[in-house]
């Protein structure tokens, strides 16, 4: 089954629960259970992207960023997942090279490698944690898939019990786990692995039986400029009552999306397919935003909505939506910086932040 398939079906269940939730407010069995059928949904969503990862094929937002601040803002995130008997020592140039990475997923590549290097160590000893500026040569670079140059090596390294060459051998495979049962999924380093490698980096473990295990994220130098930074929406900004085009081919996805727009007020108008769409466009139907999924039957395409929407006076929001892997509206599954993505399955928080993030953009 496709990812887009098992994404959708994710979709539905998440918005019907969602929908019930509120329907049902003083009914403390039924938000009981809704809560645990909502956390069984998220889980089946991480699960879908972890594999998504592995295999490469994860939407990815690049942005330029520095190692520091990425390192600084884990701070805290880091010594609570680990515990107080853990040490954490960071190490990073005062004027770090910038890389151009999605920074949610170098988060969680180093939080699942200090989580990892937690066990080696059953949660006691240091945990170093360094960016390293390194100029790469060919010889090195050979067979590896990168190009000589200047690199960022973000390292994370235990002093743990190690791992013996068998275990190293198969330490990116997916589901390969030395954890007990229900310890882990096994999917941890072989994610960091595709997002390492979908950022057009490297990654190299090194580990000795009874000394610890290091592990180098190679990451190419950007030199573009630092994005400034960007302003914060409120998070509790309300609803509108802005018109919304839903394009949508699943009925039930369709179905749960125009329901919870209209309950935070907004009017919601929807159409099957791109083709339909078009057509409501061009006849004059006056629309603020297009809530599009990426990928639907038609001749129309998803990327041809948001092409008219643009060349409109004025232009005209559009919102993209997919639980689609490949399908990432450019080339190499990386979004252009000024399209809005929303991934399947999202809840209602979610989905009123960022449409009204993107109506307000």
């Amino acid at each position: 089954m496709a990812a887009h398939d098992f994404n959708n079906l994710l979709q539905v269940i998440a918005g019907n629960l969602h929908l019930l939730a509120r329907h049902e407010p003083d009914n403390p069995n039924v938000q009981r259970r809704v809560k645990a059928s909502i956390a069984a949904v998220e889980r089946g969503a991480k699960l879908s992207s972890q594999l998504l990862a592995f295999a490469r094929r994860q939407p990815l937002s690049p942005a330029v960023c520095n190692p520091r601040q990425v390192f600084d803002g884990l701070a805290e995130l880091l010594q609570r997942a680990l515990g107080e008997t853990l040490q954490i020592k960071v190490n990073a140039p005062d004027e770090p090279w910038h890389i151009f990475a999605d920074r949610n997923q170098l988060e969680n590549a180093i939080l699942n490698l200090a989580i990892n290097a937690r066990d080696a160590m059953k949660g006691e000893g240091t945990i170093n944690l360094s960016a390293e500026h390194i100029t790469l040569d060919p010889k090195f670079c050979a067979g590896k898939g990168i190009l000589a140059g200047d690199y960022v090596c973000v390292a994370v390294a235990d002093t743990g019990i190690g791992m013996p060459p068998q275990v190293l051998a198969q330490a990116f495979e997916p589901f390969f786990t030395t954890k007990a049962d229900g310890q882990g999924t096994g999917l941890g380093l072989s994610m960091v692995f595709g997002f390492v490698k979908q950022s057009g980096g490297h990654i190299e473990i090194s580990s000795i039986e009874g000394l610890g295990t290091r592990v180098k994220l190679y990451f190419p130098r950007s030199l573009r400029p630092a994005p400034s930074e960007i302003t914060q929406h409120d998070p509790h900004q309300r609803g509108g009552h802005e018109t919304i085009l839903v394009v949508e081919d699943n009925e039930a996805v369709r179905a749960s999306a125009v329901e919870l727009l209209r309950e935070e007020g907004y009017q919601v108008m929807t159409a099957a397919n791109g083709d339909q769409a078009m057509q409501m466009l061009l006849e004059g139907t006056a629309v603020e935003l297009i809530f599009t999924d990426v990928v639907m039957p038609g001749l129309i395409k998803s990327a041809d909505l948001a092409a008219w929407a643009k060349v409109q006076n004025p232009p005209v929001a559009v919102l993209f939506t997919s639980g689609h892997t490949r399908d990432i509206i450019s080339r190499n599954h990386q979004l252009s910086p000024d399209t809005y993505l929303l991934s399947k399955p999202y809840g209602p928080e979610s989905l009123t932040r960022m449409v009204r993030t993107v109506l307000n953009g």
